[in-house]
């Protein structure tokens, strides 16, 4: 089953220079990633849980929900998804399976957590671990079911160690050495590394390329330090949400107060803007030429819409 994108995917991790993923959850989001020029995105569990479901990240949405979560965001956009898997949804036999449903569904390469299941939050308390030689077989079972399907399809393990019960630093590294050496994974990713220290600790004591996101005190590394510290890549769960988000809280409570002169001056601040207003329901983030252009070439003349004289003809 041959998937180009994962193999850009595999040639983006282990190329010199860093690779920076935008995460989220969404398939415009995705899009808008793309047209500005980001080479791969992250499809994060934590943002479809809160997004598309309303819950928080938990481990209560399932293998068919992130499937479908995947099938939208490929079928949007054109640069390699990286998909969170969670636990892989059970033991290693459904690992394996997870694995051939992602790839089946356009994803370019998963993650899968060390995490007993119901798993919690890469970033909040209560994380604990399977054992290493559990982890180990799931992650073999992975790499097996990829072989099959797809060669390319980037296999990571996400070492959940820092800041897990009776985990840490060291334990972390020595776990992700093995989930390369014993298991065969393509790529690491230490979650919650908290100095550059340890990120370039990680990233020469550990055999493949690995992705370091920083949880430590600020400010944070910038993407040349991070290139220098050695990480193959950084990752942002929730930069196409999180201040969007923030907005629209600010947007609802000055709305509520305020009224319709809110909407307007968002407006002009948005059109004042250096990068201008974002183009809502045209192209290049939605397909609106290629949808008129496929009525044009398919629907006959004296059934296609007259655009020029109903009301929205000259609005984007």
């Amino acid at each position: 089953m041959e998937n180009k994108l994962s193999a850009k995917l595999r040639v983006l991790l282990t190329r010199q220079e860093l690779l920076v993923m935008s995460g989220g959850f969404s398939p415009l989001h995705a899009r808008m990633s793309e047209v500005l020029g980001y080479e791969a995105f992250f499809m994060s569990g934590s943002q479809v849980c809160a997004y598309v479901y309303g819950y928080p990240d938990v481990g209560l949405v399932g293998l068919s929900e992130m499937v479908e979560a995947v099938r939208r965001l490929t079928a949007a956009c054109n640069i390699p998804i990286f998909a969170d898997a969670d636990t892989g949804y059970g033991n290693a036999v459904n690992v394996y399976h997870t694995v051939q449903a992602y790839i089946r569904a356009g994803a370019a390469g998963l993650h899968i957590e060390d995490q007993e299941a119901p798993k919690k939050s890469g970033t909040h308390a209560g994380r604990r671990l399977i054992s290493r030689e559990e982890a180990i077989g799931k992650y073999k079972a992975a790499v097996a079911a990829k072989k099959e399907l797809d060669p390319d399809f980037v296999i990571c393990a996400r070492c959940d160690s820092i800041g897990s019960e009776g985990g840490g630093f060291e334990d972390a590294v020595d776990r992700s050495i093995a989930y390369v050496k014993e298991a065969g994974v393509d790529v690491i990713w230490v979650n919650t590394l908290r100095t550059r220290e340890e990120i370039a600790l990680a990233c020469r004591r550990i055999p493949a390329p690995v992705i370091a996101p920083y949880y430590g005190a600020r400010p944070s590394p910038t993407f040349e330090e991070f290139q220098k510290l050695g990480a193959a890549a950084v990752l942002y769960p929730s930069l196409t949400t999180a201040n969007g988000l923030q907005a629209t809280w600010e947007l609802l409570h000055e709305f509520k107060e305020r009224g319709p002169v809110v909407l307007e001056e968002w407006n002009k601040k948005a059109e004042a803007s250096k990068w201008g207003m974002v183009p809502r329901t045209h192209d290049p983030l939605l397909p609106a030429n290629k949808i008129m252009q496929l009525e044009d070439d398919f629907i006959p003349k004296d059934l296609q819409r007259d655009y020029a004289k109903t009301f929205g003809h000259d609005r984007h």
